[in-house]
């Protein structure tokens, strides 16, 4: 009989299942073989997203400087390309970090909540201030975590499993970063800070976070590759690359001493907070270089 992570493992299971099938069946199941850069792109992006450091800002930025996928498909290009090693990631550190079930189950839920019904009330904040406000509050958080590494203040918490106002204070908190999420608000290192707040160890944040994505692109993944909204060599690619970039990375992450998660994590937050602000400000100078043509 499987327990509750055991279905949990099932459900990923059907999830990639769905995945690879839609793909299979799209008009573009035969995308030609993707290029050495591409599948080189898919290993190293999906390395650093094991890591924490998220896939596809690096992806997006690759896409625009060598024109490698027309901007109106790089969404589609993303989520599909890089479903399938986030599938693995969830598989991955959902068996790594032993995450209390209930709490992993309800943080995750929470966020696939948040994304889909709760984006109507938070998309119409404007995105900019949202940008600016969470990257203030990453870069404030990124300070408290390295004083705490140098021991200028005491430690964090190194629970798995979150209980009463702990945990409810989790769900909300989900429920509220994966609205953001639809923002472009990286789901990563705001959550890491969140479990991290509530007392919990900050690898508890990995398979909460990937978790979450892993049932949420291939849904999103299915809407693209139907309508064709996606660059299918380039996808297959990064797919393809991104698996044993994932299984590398999950090597060595799972040697990490606590010591070095904890300044993996200040790294991952200071990079999360200066990309959100520096979108914050290319949104700021666009109307004003408008006006100069």
């Amino acid at each position: 009989m499987l327990n509750a992570r055991g279905w949990l493992f099932v459900a990923l299971g059907a999830f990639t299942v769905f995945l690879v099938w839609v793909w299979m069946r799209s008009k573009n199941r035969a995308p030609g073989v993707p290029s050495i850069f591409e599948l080189f792109l898919g290993m190293a992006t999906n390395f650093f997203d094991t890591l924490g450091i998220g896939s596809f800002a690096p992806t997006t930025s690759i896409f625009k400087f060598r024109h490698m996928v027309p901007d109106e498909k790089i969404p589609g290009t993303l989520n599909v390309g890089h479903a399938l090693p986030t599938l693995l990631e969830a598989f991955l550190f959902i068996a790594i970090v032993k995450v209390d079930i209930l709490t992993l189950v309800l943080l995750m839920a929470a966020s696939v909540v948040g994304a889909w019904f709760g984006a109507g009330i938070v998309a119409s904040w404007p995105r900019r201030w949202v940008q600016i406000g969470m990257g203030i509050a990453l870069l404030t958080a990124a300070s408290l975590f390295l004083m705490t590494n140098l021991k200028l203040l005491p430690p964090g918490g190194n629970a798995l499993i979150l209980r009463d106002w702990r945990l409810w204070t989790g769900v909300v908190g989900s429920l509220f970063l994966g609205a953001l999420m639809t923002l472009g608000i990286g789901l990563y290192g705001p959550c890491m800070i969140l479990v991290s707040l509530l007392g919990m160890n900050p690898a508890a944040a990995f398979p909460i976070m990937m978790g979450s994505c892993a049932f949420l692109m291939p849904v999103a993944s299915a809407r693209f590759i139907e309508v064709g909204s996606y660059s299918p060599r380039v996808a297959l690619g990064l797919a393809l690359g991104g698996l044993p970039g994932v299984l590398l990375a999950a090597l060595i992450f799972k040697n990490l001493p606590v010591t070095a998660v904890r300044w993996l994590v200040v790294v991952v937050v200071i990079y999360a907070a200066f990309t959100m602000l520096r979108s914050a400000l290319q949104r700021t100078a666009a109307p004003a270089e408008a006006k100069l043509y």
